[in-house]
């Protein structure tokens, strides 16, 4: 493994061995990561790196881009057929530029967005005041029943129509259940708006047809190509056909410079390998597993904010256990299982602290963990709740997860061998 670097940078090529070790002797449950395919590293890595490239196929604005025009026009069909999409533009660099897109094709300086509020499950870039967006265009958000922790759509509705904008964005970091792509659409039709979704949690789930897709009410959908599409760190933005100029004049010039190939090529792959029966096998086993996570860690005390989860991911509110989500994070951190610290809806802490965590189970799905110790899993985090400073306890189920994880290698054995 990276050979070359071993010779002529030992030390950083040690820091890589050390973050393989890592990720091989860890239960890794952030809902946005997922465990690249070797053939993603191998693209990623590839003689594509070396090619400047800026325009579309058959327009470049520099020469020797003839192979490159294959390679996104690849892209591309394969893109549109996996999704069922009109049009799809592959050149962001990942689900946040995907966004930005979006806004430099079809948005002015002070244009009006509705979105989701970042504490209920929004993402920076739908409005957040740290993201740089909130100082170009004007931010109204929706959030979700106190009651029910649910998307309230008539909420959503009533304040489409006070607010007017041009733009209505569906889409969440850690909102656990379906979205009605439906109803939204037609809140935006009905105020006149676009309508623009991120999938960028979900588009491997999409992908497979698990759960609905948004691409056939949505103007415009983006998304990142980790997460559970399980692909490099890189984005796309899909579009109804009338919106095709529109959107990939916004892209280049519009919002990004030259094309990242060697992304595109991996990109390639996986909208090919999407398709197989084991990604699909990979897909459903995430939502069983999904389930199950939340089954039981609502069977060990924990509370489940909105009661389960439809998607990859599981939003738990740990004030029934008495610990924040910054201990609980940095505790299990310790003993080998990653979490994040998240706010839950109306949480009454920082989002420096928070009441709650987001558990996702892609990475563990890829690695072929099931009930069985997704029960021992919770387990081991109802412990470390109990005692979550004492390292005497923590020691303990660090080396209880490790014996779990170790059964079930993170790569094939010889992946990395010269």
């Amino acid at each position: 493994m990276l050979k070359h670097t071993r010779v002529t940078d030992p030390q950083l090529y040690q820091l890589l061995e050390d973050e393989l070790h890592r990720q091989e002797k860890n239960i890794e449950m952030i809902a946005s990561e997922s465990t690249a395919p070797l053939e993603v590293m191998e693209l990623t890595g590839s003689v594509f790196t070396n090619k400047t490239l800026e325009g579309y196929p058959g327009k470049r604005f520099q020469a020797g881009s003839e192979i490159a025009d294959e390679v996104e026009k690849l892209a591309n069909e394969r893109a549109k057929e996996l999704f069922h999409a009109d049009h799809v533009n592959i050149q962001s660099y990942s689900g946040s530029t995907a966004n930005y897109t979006v806004y430099a094709a079809i948005l002015d300086p002070g244009d009006k967005v509705l979105s989701m509020r970042l504490d209920q499950g929004g993402h920076l870039t739908h409005g957040s005041p740290a993201n740089w967006v909130s100082k170009m265009y004007h931010f109204e958000f929706y959030g979700v029943n106190k009651e029910t922790e649910l998307i309230d759509y008539d909420a959503l509705e009533e304040k489409a129509k006070e607010y007017k904008p041009k733009l209505i964005v569906a889409g969440a970091s850690s909102y656990p259940r379906l979205i009605d792509y439906k109803r939204i659409g037609e809140i935006a039709k009905e105020v006149g708006a676009y309508f623009m979704v991120d999938m960028a949690h979900v588009a491997g789930l999409v992908a497979a047809g698990v759960i609905p897709s948004p691409i056939p009410y949505a103007d415009f959908v983006t998304s990142s190509t980790t997460k559970t599409f399980i692909g490099p760190r890189s984005g796309m933005v899909f579009c109804k056909a009338e919106h095709a100029k529109t959107l990939d004049k916004g892209t280049f010039p519009g919002c990004l410079g030259s094309i990242q190939l060697h992304t595109m090529a991996a990109k390639a792959w996986c909208f090919k390998h999407a398709q197989s029966d084991e990604y699909k096998a990979i897909m459903k086993q995430i939502l069983v597993n999904g389930k199950t996570l939340a089954k039981e860690l609502a069977d060990h005390g924990f509370r489940v904010v909105s009661g389960t989860t439809d998607n990859h991911l599981v939003l738990v509110d740990l004030r029934p256990k008495n610990i924040t989500g910054k201990l609980f994070q940095n505790a299990l951190d310790k003993v080998g299982i990653t979490v994040n610290k998240n706010q839950i809806p109306f949480d009454p802490a920082s989002p420096f602290v928070t009441s709650g965590a987001r558990i996702g189970v892609t990475s563990i799905t890829q690695r072929g963990l099931k009930a069985p110790e997704i029960h021992e899993i919770v387990e081991i985090m109802d412990q470390v709740c109990k005692a979550p400073e004492d390292e005497a306890n923590l020691a303990a189920c660090k080396k209880r997860a490790e014996a779990l994880i170790s059964r079930f290698p993170l790569y094939p054995a010889g992946s990395f061998d010269d």
